[in-house]
């Protein structure tokens, strides 16, 4: 796999840095979850709850091992010091400047290994005047204006369901994490990587960044409508709603002659996109009274066999059993110990030579505690000794 012989301390808990470390043991990276004794991630206890495991948990802790060690201790700094000398990558998501009140702050990794790769993963970034709040994925999606061009103009902004700020952050972190092992490869330098869910976000706003700072003008909230493209959105059928995407011009002429409306292309108020969008709600109505005649499935597949992008607003049962969704094996099912079957989310990427794949399950709390232990070189004795102090 692509990322075996990589060794990865994943530090981090809740989403942002779980998903982080999860991604890179996708990849065949052995990842070594350092978990409080007894507590474990919070994420543990959140979530659906089967047969005694979140599945929650379930999904960004996969492919990796889970050694409790109490770094509160002497005892279990030292142990975290030796596991660092012998790691490629730490990824942790704590305020700035908890690592370096644990003395384990980028200085020190590097003295403990220089080629080390440290990942950190805030909410608002390592330095700056927010650098110490307290964040949240609820906050960041509020204070990165992604809140503020979701939902219908005129309404209360939304929030995305899913925690994105968590997710983008997470996944910027692999990246950054996969630039600086390209780095390393070359140089043989390490280095520090940095990624926050705020910043996340920020670069996420696309195309309403961009008329932002070129206009100065704030977008305005398009609900399900297209703020550049029209006719673009959700429709009735006559028996639900359908999603239609034509996002240019030949895409348009093509939807129009599927509807049988060729003669809007001649109606001067819809001449150019920049005029449908001043009279979207025109074009809309006629187009609204020609799709209403026919259900859904007539208008999906006659509009994407012609070559413009239609499908149906899907809740997750459906999505779940889409013949698509199974095709592209995005539900796993992942045997746990105790004949526990947990069905996971699938990979999005997909490797022709080197696949990803689920080496591991998610672990018990502390579960390969013992072995990796044992790795270092303590004894039977040594581990039941500090197991009785609480060390791990």
């Amino acid at each position: 796999m692509p990322l075996t012989g990589l060794r990865v301390i994943d530090l981090s808990r809740i989403i942002a840095g779980p998903f982080c470390a999860q991604l890179l043991g996708d990849m065949g990276a052995e990842v070594i979850k350092i978990e409080t004794p007894n507590k474990g991630d919070p994420v543990r206890a959140q979530g659906a709850i089967k047969d005694g495991m979140s599945w929650y948990y379930a999904f960004y802790n996969r492919n990796k091992k889970s050694l409790t060690i109490n770094l509160r201790s002497a005892e279990g700094k030292a142990i975290l010091s030796d596991l660092i000398r012998t790691c490629d990558v730490v990824v942790e998501n704590f305020r700035p400047g908890v690592m370096e009140e644990m003395g384990f702050g980028y200085s020190h990794l590097q003295q403990l290994k220089p080629d080390i790769i440290y990942c950190s993963i805030t909410g608002f970034g390592n330095s700056g005047p927010y650098k110490d709040r307290p964040a949240v994925d609820f906050i960041a999606q509020a204070m990165s204006g992604f809140m503020s061009v979701n939902g219908n103009e005129g309404e209360e902004t939304l929030r995305a369901g899913i925690p994105i700020s968590d997710m983008v952050a997470g996944l910027y972190a692999a990246f950054g994490i996969m630039g600086a092992l390209a780095h390393r490869a070359k140089t043989g330098q390490g280095q520090e990587v940095q990624s926050s869910l705020v910043d996340g976000l920020v670069s996420m706003l696309s195309f309403m960044a961009s008329n932002y700072l070129a206009s100065g003008r704030l977008p305005v909230r398009p609900g399900n409508d297209h703020p550049l493209v029209a006719p673009y959105g959700l429709f009735r059928c006559s028996d639900g709603e359908v999603a239609i995407a034509p996002s240019n011009d030949y895409m348009y002429s093509k939807f129009l002659s599927a509807l049988g409306l060729e003669h809007l292309q001649h109606v001067a108020e819809f001449a150019t996109n920049e005029l449908r969008m001043a009279n979207k709600e025109k074009i809309r109505a006629v187009i609204q009274e020609v799709i209403e005649r026919k259900p859904k499935s007539h208008w999906i597949e006659h509009l994407n066999k012609v070559g413009v992008p239609c499908g149906t607003v899907m809740n997750l049962a459906e999505v779940f059993a889409d013949e698509q969704v199974r095709h592209q094996e995005m539900v796993l099912d992942v045997s746990h110990p105790g004949n526990r079957v947990v069905k996971l989310l699938g990979f999005p990427v997909k490797l022709s030579r080197t696949p990803c794949r689920v080496a591991r399950h998610a672990p018990d709390l502390g579960e390969h505690t013992d072995e990796i232990l044992s790795a270092m070189g303590l004894s039977r004795e040594k581990i039941d000794e500090l197991r009785h102090l609480g060390v791990v």
